[in-house]
C-alpha cells in the first residue's frame, strides 16, 4: 500500500501545521463541538459494491449505525460510496447527501475528489460541524480492521506533549493563507483516497478469504455426502446378498 506511508506523514505535517496556526486562517481548519446539542456530522461510509465477501459490508454497516446511535438528538448526515451501503439506508429510508455505486472496477483520484469535495463543502460552509470515515483497513489477508476516522476538521498535535525540539514553527513562503488553501483540500482528497484503496484491498482479501472457506465446506460436504451414499450402497447390497442365501438355503 504505496498510498499510506505518504497519506499518514501527510497528516503528521498538516496536523503539526495545524496545532501552530490560528484556526481562523482557514475554513478547514476550524473547530467545533460535534457533540453539542444540535450538531450536525456528516459520515462517509465505504462498503463494496457486491457481496460473497463474508462480514465484509456487516462490519461496516453495523459501525456506521452505530456511530449514528451514540449521537441521540443529533443529525448525521451520511454519504454512501458502494451499493451494499447505500442499499441499506435506502431500505430504512435514509436520505444520503451523496451517493456513488460502481466506482471501484475503475477507481481513480477523481473519485476521491469528488467525495473529499463533499465533505469539504459541507464543513467550510458550516453545515456540518465533522466529517468521519468508516471504512475496512486492510491489515493482512487474513484481517481487516474497521476504521472510524475524523476527516474535518484537520486533526491537531498535542504541542504540550512533543519534546521540546520538536516545538518549532514554521516559516511560511508564499503566505500561510496560500500554502493552506492549496493543502488542506489536498490532503482530505489524500486521506479520502487511501480510505479507497484501504477498502479495496480489504474486500479482495475478504473475499478471497471467504471463497476459499466456501471451496473448503463444499469439499467436506461432498465427502460426507459420498460417505453417506456408500453407506447406504452397501447396505443395500449386503441387504440383497442375505436374501440371496436366505433364498438359496430354504427348503
Amino acid at each position: 500500500m504505496g498510498a499510506r506511508p505518504f497519506a499518514r506523514e501527510t497528516l503528521h505535517v498538516l496536523s503539526g501545521v495545524a496545532s501552530r496556526v490560528d484556526p481562523s486562517t482557514h475554513p478547514l481548519l476550524g473547530l467545533r463541538d460535534d457533540r453539542a446539542a444540535g450538531a450536525r456530522s456528516l459520515l462517509v461510509v465505504i462498503t463494496a459494491d457486491k457481496g460473497l465477501c463474508g462480514s465484509f459490508n456487516t462490519n461496516i454497516i453495523k459501525q456506521a449505525v452505530s456511530f449514528i446511535a451514540e449521537r441521540p438528538g443529533q443529525e448525521v448526515a451520511v454519504a454512501l460510496v458502494g451499493r451494499k451501503g447505500r442499499d441499506f439506508f435506502r431500505r430504512r429510508g435514509v436520505e444520503p447527501c451523496y451517493e456513488r455505486v460502481n466506482l471501484f472496477a475503475r477507481l481513480g483520484y477523481a473519485d476521491a475528489e469528488a467525495i473529499a469535495g463533499v465533505a469539504i463543502r459541507e464543513f467550510a460552509e458550516g453545515r456540518v460541524a465533522s466529517a468521519n470515515l468508516v471504512y475496512n483497513e486492510f491489515k493482512s489477508v487474513l484481517r481487516q480492521r474497521v476504521v472510524v476516522e475524523a476527516l474535518l476538521p484537520i486533526p491537531r498535535l498535542d504541542l504540550g506533549v512533543l519534546d521540546p525540539a520538536a516545538r518549532v514553527d514554521y516559516l511560511y513562503e508564499p503566505s500561510p493563507e496560500r500554502i493552506l488553501d492549496d493543502l488542506l483540500p489536498r490532503h482530505v482528497e489524500i486521506q479520502v483516497y487511501r480510505a479507497l484503496l484501504e477498502s479495496v484491498a480489504a474486500e479482495h482479501a475478504a473475499r478471497m478469504i471467504a471463497m476459499d472457506n466456501a471451496t473448503k465446506n463444499a469439499t467436506d460436504m461432498v465427502d460426507q455426502l459420498t460417505l453417506y451414499m456408500n453407506k447406504l450402497r452397501q447396505a443395500a447390497i449386503t441387504r440383497e446378498i442375505i436374501e440371496v442365501v436366505s433364498g438359496a438355503g430354504a427348503p
